[in-house]
This record gives C-alpha cells, structure tokens and sequence, in this order.
C-alpha cells in the first residue's frame, strides 16, 4: 500500500513551497498583496453575475419583443446597462490586477536577488571554488527571480477561477448535475500530460545547468573587453564560436524532443476537453429545441459552459503550473540551504600583542584536491618583523595567506595572532587588522579614488586617504595623468573609461593595501610583478620605511626585492624547506642560493 501512494507523496511534497512563496510576496509588499487577493476574489465573482445578466437581457428581450410593452422595454435595457456595468468593473479589476503583478513583479525580483547575493556575501570561499555549487547558483539565478511571483498568481488565480467555477456549477446544476461532471472531467486529460511534462522539463532544466554555464563563459571570452586582444590575436573567435554553437545544438536537440512531444500530446488530449465542450452545446440546443429550457436560459447555459470549460482548465493549468514552479523554487531554496560557516570566534583583542603571528605545524587540503597544499609549516614573525615568502608556483605561498586571513581554516595545526588562536577572532576584528592585495587583485569599473578607496570599506569615499594611501605606493603619478585626476572612471565598461596599464592597476591595487591605515598586517603576494624593477626598489624601500611597526609578508619572485626582509621562508610542494635572512640563505648553498643566482645570471 505504501508502495501504491509513493508517487503520490512525491508529487504532493513537490507543492511545499507554496506557502513559503506568498510568505514571501507578503513580506515585500503587504498592501499589494492584499489589493491583489481582493481583485482576484472579485474577478472570480464577476464572470458568472455577466453570464446571469446575459440570461435575464435575452429573457427580457424575448418578452418585449412578444408584448410590446414599454415597461418590458425599459426592464431589457436596464439589464443591458446592468450588464455594461458589470463589465467595466470586470475590465476593472483585471487591469488592477495586471497592475499589481508588474509592481509585485520589480520588488519581489529585487528581493530574491539581493536573497541570493547575501546568501553569497555570507559563504565560504572553498563553496565558490566548487562547480557543482556554481551549477546551484546558477539555477537559482536563472528562475528564482520570478518563479515566487508566478506560483502566488497561479495560487490566487486558482482561487479566483475557484470561486468562478463554483458560482458556474451553482448555475449548471439546475440544468443537470451531469453538466457539472462533464465540465470538470473533460479537462483531466489535458492536466494530467501538463503535470507529467512539466517534471520532465525541470529535469532537463537541472541537466542543463552545467552546459549553460559552459556557454556563458565562452560569451564572455568572446564578448569582454579584458579577453579580446588575445583572442583576436591568437585567432581564438572562429574555435570558441564553433563551441558555443555546438553546446546549443546539443540543448535544442533535447528542448525539441520535449517540446515537440508536449505539444502532440497537449493536442491530443486537448480534443477530448473540445468534444465534451461541443457535446455539452449539442444538449443544451436539444433541450431549447424541445421548449424544456428558455433561449435567455439557453444563451446563459452554453456561455455559463464555456466559461466553466475555461475555468475548469485554468484550474488545472494553475496547479499544473504550480506543481512546476515549485520544482524550480527548489533549485532556488536548495541554493539558500547551504550551510554557512558558524562564527565561533568574538575576541577582538589577544592576551600577548608582543607574540605577533605563529604557524605551528599548519596542514591544509583543498577540497578535492590529493596533495596537501600546506603539509606541517611553522614559522614565527614578531611585531615589526618582515616575512618574505619565496618559491615556486604552486608550492603553498598564497595559500599560507588564505589561512592567515581567515578565507579557510587549516585541517590541522594552530595559527595564532597575539597569543590567540585566529579561530576564536572575530572575522571582522581579525580582517580589520590586515592590509592585503593578492597578485589577482580585482580592477573595479570604479573611479580611480574608490579603486583606491576599497582597500578599506569604511573609509571607501575619503580623500585625504586616498591621497597618503596613493603617496605610498608611489601612485600619485598615475593620478596625474589623468584627466579627472581621482574621479577619473576607470575600465572601459561605462562612459569616459580611462583603461590603465596593468603596471598602473598595480600601483593602483597596492594603495589599496595602505588605506587601512590601523592595520599591523600587510600582505603583498606579487604586488610589483608588472612594475619595472627600478620602481619596484623604490616602492619597497619606502614601504620598509613607512611600515617600521607593522608586520609585513611579501610574496614575491624578485630576489632584489625579498632581500630586503628579515626573515626569508622558502616553500616547496606545500613544506618550508629552508629559512633565514638573504645572507644566511646564501651561504647555506641550498634551494635559495640556487634561485637566487639563476636569476642574478639573468641580469648580467
């Protein structure tokens, strides 16, 4: 028995979103919604008081007509304006309702997408380097936006063809309860292959995701300023086209399945709802005919069928509908679902401020991934102390930097910040302290002063800040330059975009790094890789100048510039392999004084 009512519960479960969807619609706009329930209930009332009327004007157009009577004549005009009346207020609270639904429409739109952006602002970073948490995202995006709105107009209009259907049925039934039961089962058919196609269409939906992603990429690499030169240079277009299309030809050829069988299907089944429809008219003009019925009763009972045909099917298509849009309202709840990271730490402050930073035995794995990135590394910088951490790619530099700010917690080992295990921080007392630009610093379609500005978001519009922060990292030139000075647009994506060069971003991203003016912690991975060397030494003696109390960690491949650290970790294959000042490392003949000659060679 259990067995039997399975697919039932399944298909019912499906339905659960409902509620949360008008709660939902209730929370933006209590007011519209309320106008929209009421002009849904009045809209459902209406039709049937039109098709009485319409009787009552064929009656009275019939008697008059028989008796020549003025009083008979004026009573079939009277219901004639009746009628009139009746309609413009129908027309009425249609049009109220379209009104509704586009205002509901905006807001709840804007409400779910700023749901699912602070959904994202709330997540781990490790959930953003997932692509099947992309394919989540992207679902949600896709359909969340009006999907809420939709399944409350399918619900209220459910009610509004509710109400319609039953004063048709009160009217039918002193015709024939047969009438009723035709009415309503000849639209089952029809339903049934809706529902049905509609679950094989959320399944291709979901099938769908990862391709469709797929292709938005290969739009921006075609389409996006930051790509073009080298696609066009290495002649790219012709291959990201063919692939762009032939991810298409693959998803039209399964949409062209689905929708070519829904629709022989829907036409089917469609013909038996117009056979029922058309039998209903035979009778009713058998039983006119036979003088068992009036003509104003007559007129009043094929419209009254029509219209219950039509509600009939409205209701079905409504619950059709909504069974399909809670499958997509999943995709937008399972995305909202995701667990976020519980904030275990509050401390603001740690018992030891001489104790600085301490790595003691960190490990650290990807998700995913089979090698460690980090595999037992320990390392000590004191207030005041300049790290610089050098190596090659891939051997654990910037993930070192990861773990320091908090974007991923080590699998093992401690981390500590003035005595304190970084854990037991608060993210944003923690993140607070620290200054950062990573060598894949983000160039904001911003001004050049809120580029600058970003680096801390409390002070983002500050321009005796943006100045000092400019003056460290020797930036002021590039103010200069342009023409607007700070208030210059930068990027090309909105008017008067200046583009900068990628060593002016550089100048640019590591001002960003000195507007946190209250930090004690500076990173720098890669900051100076497209700056010419001669700037580069004098950018990093003044940094070492200006930073005298401030811990410093510099990632870095230019040996002119780590030699001016205190201390100097090498990393290989997620492990520190060596450490020690630029001279110690030197005559220990090892990984360091290797690197470090090649690249000397390089220069003579």
């Amino acid at each position: 028995m259990a067995e039997r009512r399975s697919p039932l519960r399944r298909y019912l479960s499906v339905y659960q979103y409902t509620w949360r969807a008008i709660g939902l619609v209730w929370a933006t706009n209590r007011r519209l919604t309320v106008v929209f329930a009421v002009l849904t209930v009045v809209a459902g009332l209406l039709p049937a008081a039109v098709a009485y009327v319409g009787k009552l004007i064929v009656d009275g157009v019939v008697l008059a007509a028989a008796s020549g009577s003025a009083d008979d004549r004026w009573q079939a005009l009277t219901w004639v304006a009746a009628e009139a009346g009746l309609v413009a207020l129908l027309a009425a609270s249609q049009r109220g309702l379209d009104v509704c639904q586009q205002l509901l429409r905006a807001q709840l739109g804007h409400r779910v997408n700023v749901m699912i952006l602070e959904k994202a602002l709330r997540l781990d970073l490790g959930q953003f380097e997932d692509s099947a948490f992309y394919d989540k995202m992207t679902r949600a995006r896709r359909e969340a936006s009006y999907r809420p709105l939709s399944l409350v107009q399918r619900s209220f209009g459910l009610l509004q063809n509710g109400v319609a259907l039953t004063t048709y049925a009160a009217l039918l039934l002193s015709f024939s309860p047969w009438a009723v039961l035709a009415l309503c089962v000849g639209s089952i058919p029809a339903f049934v292959a809706e529902t049905k196609f509609a679950g094989e269409a959320f399944t291709l939906f979901r099938w769908k995701s990862p391709e469709t992603r797929r292709q938005v990429y290969l739009e921006v690499l075609m389409a996006r300023e930051d790509f073009a030169k080298e696609v066009k240079l290495l002649q790219l277009g012709r291959m990201l086209l063919e692939r762009y299309r032939s991810i298409f030809d693959r998803l039209y050829a399964r949409d062209r399945n689905l929708t070519v069988r829904r629709g022989g299907w829907g036409f089917v089944l469609g013909l038996l709802s117009t056979a029922a429809l058309y039998g209903a008219y035979a009778w009713i003009a058998v039983e006119a005919i036979s003088g068992r019925i009036s003509l104003g009763e007559m007129t009043m009972y094929l419209l009254v069928f029509k219209q219950g045909s039509a509600a009939f099917s409205a209701i079905l298509s409504s619950v059709g509908g909504m069974y399909e849009d809670n499958l997509y309202l999943s995709n937008l709840y399972e995305y909202l679902s995701e667990p976020e990271p519980v904030p275990s730490g509050h401390a603001t402050t740690g018992p030891d401020p001489s104790d600085g930073i301490r790595f003691e035995e960190v490990r650290f794995t990807y998700p995913g991934a089979e090698t460690r990135a980090l595999d037992g590394v320990s390392l000590h910088l004191r207030p005041g102390d300049k790290l610089a951490l050098v190596g090659p790619n891939g051997s654990g530099k910037t993930t070192l930097i990861k773990l320091l700010t908090r974007l991923y917690s080590p699998d093992s080992g401690r981390i500590t910040l003035d005595g304190r295990e970084l854990g037991e921080w608060e993210p944003e007392a923690l993140r607070a302290r620290v200054g950062v630009i990573f060598q894949d610093f983000v160039r904001y379609q911003l001004i050049l002063g809120e580029n600058i500005g970003v680096g801390d978001v409390e002070h983002v519009t500050d321009r005796e800040r943006w100045q000092r922060a400019a003056d460290k990292a020797l930036a002021a030139p590039v103010v200069d330059q342009l023409p607007r000075g700070y208030d210059t647009q930068l990027g090309r994506w909105f008017d008067e975009g200046r583009e900068l060069s990628l060593g002016q971003w550089q100048k640019v991203a590591l001002a960003r790094a000195f507007m946190r003016e209250g930090a004690d912690i500076l990173v720098l991975d890669e900051p100076t890789a497209a700056i010419d060397a001669e700037a580069e030494a004098r950018i990093f003696q003044r940094f070492r100048d200006m930073t005298g109390g401030q811990m410093a960690i510099l990632i870095s491949h230019r040996f002119s510039t780590v030699r001016m650290a205190d201390q100097i970790a090498v990393l290989d294959q997620g492990r520190i392999v060596e450490s020690g000042t630029h001279e110690q490392l030197l005559a220990r003949e090892g990984i360091y004084e290797r690197l470090f000659s090649l690249q000397a060679r390089g220069y003579q």
